[in-house]
Formats: structure tokens, sequence, C-alpha cells
């Protein structure tokens, strides 16, 4: 059977709450984040995207990029809440549904028993939501969930494309490497490097050499690029871990730019952890060196991480504990796992006597 499944993606999703909430931001250019010097972009506005500014990039940076651009504090409270609409939504048409994050989630509507067309159903969502929450989404549609999450970025803002099983493979073999789920600017390089542009130039490598130069994740290029991912959507799928991780422009030594760095990484993962409620008790830094040697460090701790400031703080005491200044490093990363909580008793073991 064709699968039928549809990747929502809300538009701007923090910042359209925020114009929303607040009708003296509509059409102007904002930033959801903090101002000061170490600040992190946690989303734009459309208007502020023309300027160049995208989440994750340094406050001052953005405010060079566009100086009439207005900060808004984030509320996670509100952002939740308008996700939890969404997702109730999404569950009057299927219980497949898995959510990626609190603005975007797949939805396999292969059985719907009413309406035979996913087309329909996408297009009937995006009204219901925003009928529900006054916001806009974008939706992809196809047969499996590389192609939908591709489709639904296809004509943001509110917008709906259709990639069908005939026009799938010639499609792929158009598209940009960089638009493939996976690749981002690194790999994206070292693909034109070996003469790697659109699907098509992917297509003609084997699996044995995409595996070679790009590992495991070798395998997932070489099916993509054949338009093929039998990934079911999975709607209980626990999350492990939150995290983040940025790849410098240029190499970095043991340095205060360093720090400052692994602050705006860990106030990413930190506004995302409040956003998902996730407080883990181990922390975990990545790093990977010039030389692509990549090393993590672990630290977990008696209680759940429940305070920026700690957090930060013990990444710093794992950052300055490794052996980072004897070479520079291009990428670096933090994420927070392990949830459980320890003070929780051991579930009882019965025991049954089978001999009675």
């Amino acid at each position: 059977m064709i699968r039928k499944i549809i990747h929502i993606d809300m538009d701007a999703f923090y910042a359209s709450i925020e114009q929303r909430d607040n009708p003296s931001l509509r059409g102007r250019p904002i930033a959801v984040g903090h101002a000061e010097a170490r600040g992190v972009v946690a989303a734009a506005s459309y208007e502020a995207r023309v300027f160049g500014v995208r989440s994750a990039m340094p406050s001052v940076t953005a405010k060079r990029k566009c100086p009439d651009l207005i900060f808004v504090e984030p509320h996670f409270e509100t952002y939740k809440e308008v996700s939890q609409q969404i997702m109730e939504v999404f569950l009057t048409y299927t219980d497949l549904v898995e959510p990626l994050s609190l603005d975007e989630a797949f939805l396999d509507v292969t059985d719907h028993p009413l309406i035979p067309s996913a087309t329909l159903i996408a297009k009937d969502i995006k009204q219901k939501i925003k009928e529900t929450t006054g916001l806009t989404a974008s939706a992809g549609v196809s047969f499996n969930k590389f192609l939908a999450k591709i489709a639904s970025d296809y004509n943001k803002p509110d917008g709906l494309f259709v990639i069908t099983p005939a026009e799938a493979e010639n499609f792929v073999e158009k598209l940009n490497v960089e638009r493939f789920f996976g690749v981002g600017r690194i790999t994206a390089d070292k693909m034109h490097r070996l003469g790697i542009h659109t699907g098509a130039d992917l297509k003609r490598h084997s699996e044995a050499e995409l595996i070679r130069h790009f590992g495991k994740a070798g395998s997932f290029y070489y099916l993509n690029a054949r338009a093929i991912d039998e990934r079911p959507v999975t709607p209980d799928r626990i999350r492990k871990s939150v995290g983040a991780e940025n790849t410098f422009e240029t190499d970095l030594g043991k340095s205060t730019r360093l720090t400052i760095e692994l602050y705006h990484i860990a106030r990413r993962v930190w506004e995302r952890i409040e956003a998902k409620e996730f407080f883990g008790r181990t922390i975990t830094l990545k790093i990977k060196f010039a030389d692509f040697e990549i090393i993590t460090r672990s630290r977990t701790f008696p209680q759940r991480i429940n305070n920026f400031r700690f957090f930060l703080d013990s990444a710093k005491e794992i950052l300055n504990q490794t052996d980072v200044g004897e070479k520079k490093i291009r990428l670096m990363g933090l994420s927070v796992s392990n949830i459980e909580d320890p003070e929780k008793e051991d579930p009882l073991q019965l025991e049954i006597n089978f001999e009675e």
C-alpha cells in the first residue's frame, strides 16, 4: 500500500504568535530572543528574514543585519498552549501523529475513513489551524516522510505542495543537496568537492561509496536519492535528549571566543529544555576538531538540572577538563539526557510459585 503522509510546519511559529498577540508588532521585523550582547535569536518573523535574520543567530549579528529589529522576550507557556491546540486539530484526522517539535509534525492519513485525498485533508487541517489559532501553517504531502518534509518547505509561508509517486524520482534528481534532510553546510561543501550538487549527482554514487565518505548517513542519502524512505509515522516516540550544536565559520582554539560560543549553544539548548519541559540529569559535550576527530564528554548529576546558570557552569567545567587547547575546534554541541528520576523506587518484582 502506498502511504499518504502529511508534514505540517507552522510558519515562523514563535514570532507569529507574538505578532498575533501584539498588533503593534504586525508587519514589523521581530526576533524572539534576548537582545543582550550574548543573546541569540530563537525565531525571526518573515519581515526580519528578508534582512537575513535567522534562528540561532547571535543577537548582535541580527541587529547589525537589521537595525530596526525588535527583540521580544519568549513566552514558552503560550507557545506550548498553542502547540497543544494544533495537536488536537491533528488528532481529529488520525491517531498516527508524530510531533517533531512544538511547531511541526508528521501525520499518516493513509486509512482516513471519509476523505480519500491527503491533499484535501492537508487543506482542511490548514484551515482548521487558522480558525483555531489565527496562525498559518505550511503543508507537504507525499508518500513518505522524507518527501513530505521537503514539500512543506517549498511554498512557505501558508503553502501546500504535493509530490506524487509518479514525479518523485524526477523531483529528487533536480533537488539541490542542501535541501536533503541532514545535509548541512559542512556536509554540502564536502559533497560539492566530490562533484555532488543535485539528487542526480548523488544517485550516481553507490551506497558503499557514500558510506565511505559520510559514514552511516551515507545509506540514508543513498535511499533518499531514489525517493525511498520506509520510516513509519511513530506517534509514541519517546524523546531521549535535547540538544544543539554549531559548526564554526573558522576553526577555534581555546579562547574567550570559544567560551562565548558555548554560552550561545547552552542558551539555545536551555530554551528547548524549557519549551519541552525536559529536565534531565546528564550533560554531554560534543567536540569535532579541525581534523574531524570527534570526542564526547558527559557528566551525570544526582538531581535533574533545573536552572540555566548551573547548566552553563557545568558545561564550562566539562569543556575546561578536555584537551581542546591542543588543536582547534570546528564544531561544538551540548545535550541534556537521562530524564529518569533517581529517587523513583524500582518496580516491585512479583514472584509466582508455579509448583502450587
